[in-house]
C-alpha cells in the first residue's frame, strides 16, 4: 500500500433489498458501508472478488421516491434507483463494490455448520441430499455453491494469518521511537519517512480499529501512540 489515496464518493446502484441487506450488516457490525466493501477488497484477492456474481442493477420496478430538494423541480416527487453511497480511493469500479459486498453479505451468513467428519484438504463440495452443501473441511452449508464455501475458508485462513501477524502489544505502551517503529512494522534501525509512516499507519488501523471484523483497543491505542510520537520527532 503505498502513499495517500485520495477518497472518491461512489454512487452504487443496486436492488433495494440487497441495500437493505447491507445496511443492516453495517449496522449489526457497527461500521459504516464503505468498511464493508474496503474489509473484503483488501483481505480478499481481485480475482476471487471478480469471480463472484455481481448483485447486480435493481429491476425497472424496484425504485425509491424522493422529494428534490433543490433546482427547478424542488418539491417534486423523483423515482430514482436504489443506491448506497460509499467513500473509497480511486479506481474502484461500480460492480467490483457491489462483488465485496455481496461478499461480505455471504460471509457473514450463520447458515453454516461444523461437523468434523470428512477429510481435510478435500476440496469438493458434495450434496447431502438435504438441499446443503458439504465441503471436504466438513463445513455445512444451505444451499451454497463450492465458490462461496471456497470464500468462507480463505476468509478463516486470513483471519487466521492476521492473528498469526499483529504485534504484540507493549506491556509498559509506546515510549521510544524504536517502540514506535516495532508498533507499525518498521525495523528499529530503519528511518522510513512520514508519508511511509503515515501509509503504514492507515493499513495497519484498518485491521486493528476496535469497528472493524479484527479489531482490538490495545493494538489501535499503540497505534496511535506510535505515529503521535514519530510525528512528533521525539525519541
Amino acid at each position: 500500500m503505498g502513499g495517500y489515496q485520495a477518497k472518491h464518493s461512489y454512487t452504487v446502484t443496486c436492488s433495494s433489498q440487497f441495500r437493505d441487506a447491507v445496511s443492516a450488516l453495517a449496522e449489526k457490525r457497527k461500521v459504516n458501508v464503505a468498511d464493508l466493501a474496503r474489509s473484503i477488497l483488501l483481505a480478499m484477492p481481485s480475482d476471487v472478488i471478480t469471480s463472484f456474481p455481481d448483485p447486480g442493477e435493481p429491476d425497472k420496478e424496484d425504485r425509491d421516491e424522493v422529494v428534490l430538494k433543490s433546482g427547478p423541480s424542488q418539491g417534486r416527487p423523483w423515482r430514482r434507483k436504489p443506491r448506497l453511497q460509499v467513500r473509497l480511493p480511486f479506481g474502484a469500479s461500480i460492480p467490483m463494490i457491489r462483488r465485496a459486498l455481496g461478499l461480505a453479505l455471504a460471509t457473514d451468513k450463520e447458515d453454516m455448520k461444523v461437523s468434523l467428519s470428512g477429510g481435510a484438504g478435500d476440496g469438493k463440495a458434495e450434496s447431502e441430499g438435504n438441499g446443503r452443501l458439504r465441503g471436504g473441511n466438513g463445513a455445512v452449508a444451505a444451499d451454497e455453491p463450492e465458490e462461496v464455501l471456497q470464500l468462507r475458508d480463505e476468509n478463516e485462513r486470513l483471519r487466521a494469518l492476521l492473528s498469526v501477524m499483529s504485534f504484540d502489544p507493549l506491556h509498559e505502551g509506546v515510549k521510544t521511537r524504536d517502540d514506535a517503529l516495532h508498533v507499525l512494522g518498521f525495523h528499529p534501525e530503519s528511518k522510513p519517512d512520514i508519508s511511509s509512516v503515515k501509509a503504514r499507519f492507515r493499513m495497519l488501523a484498518t485491521v486493528h480499529h476496535p469497528d472493524s471484523d479484527f479489531g482490538n483497543h490495545q493494538r489501535m491505542s499503540q497505534l496511535n501512540q506510535a505515529i503521535s510520537l514519530l510525528q512528533r520527532g521525539r525519541g
